[in-house]
């Protein structure tokens, strides 16, 4: 929507109508895509740090609606886990609210994510404060009632053609994991007590049991 104080001129039943507007009034537009540079979208962030932003790599701002009670339960359960794990085996965790800019320049933000020590300190300071430039070694989709599948597989499809090493989608509704990892078919797995981290996270285990409530 945008705000009018223009006259507006509009016809009905073969009659031509002129109205003065004396007070802004909202008019809805047609969706339509919304082209921003790296630095618009940083600036746009600011300005709306309770909104979900990503950009893709055509440029295009996608806005996404906050995340509901349980979908926010979830991963902060995922968090946690990975995040006490990443304390005593290293690296750096992430939650939902880190982007990333990816090679091919889209700008994702995981519901998890994980980067191993030596390429996150290889960033420059600033870059770090920023939106940093890499692609997460390990990061995890947590699908929500609002999600659609197609367009979060689109997503670990793209992280794994931009570095990713290990992904999962994790549908807590379907109760169905799929697992991503470079030069491999996706692996589909049906309510899956746990999870682990094979060799990009030895040791992770994710058990999914509160996952599934």
């Amino acid at each position: 929507m945008f705000a009018a104080i223009a006259p507006l001129n509009y016809k009905q039943n073969s009659r031509q109508f002129h109205v003065p507007l004396s007070e802004p009034i909202s008019i809805r537009l047609p969706e339509m895509p919304l082209k921003v540079t790296l630095e618009e979208f940083a600036a746009i962030a600011a300005e709306n740090r309770d909104l979900q932003l990503e950009r893709t790599a055509a440029g295009e701002l996608l806005v996404n609606p906050p995340s509901g009670s349980e979908s926010d339960r979830r991963n902060t359960d995922i968090t946690i886990d990975l995040g006490l794990w990443t304390r005593q085996h290293g690296g750096v965790s992430f939650g939902p609210s880190a982007g990333f800019v990816l090679p091919n320049g889209a700008l994702r933000s995981p519901d998890v994510a994980w980067i191993a020590s030596e390429r996150y300190e290889a960033l420059m300071p600033e870059q770090k404060e920023g939106f940093a430039p890499i692609c997460p070694d390990f990061a995890i989709e947590l699908r929500s009632p609002s999600d659609r599948l197609a367009e979060l597989q689109a997503k670990m499809r793209e992280y794994i053609d931009n570095g990713l090493r290990l992904g999962w989608l994790i549908d807590p509704h379907n109760r169905r994991v799929e697992i991503y990892r470079p030069d491999r078919n996706v692996e589909s797995l049906e309510q899956p007590a746990e999870l682990t981290g094979e060799d990009v996270l030895s040791g992770f285990v994710l058990p999914l049991t509160r996952i599934w409530q």
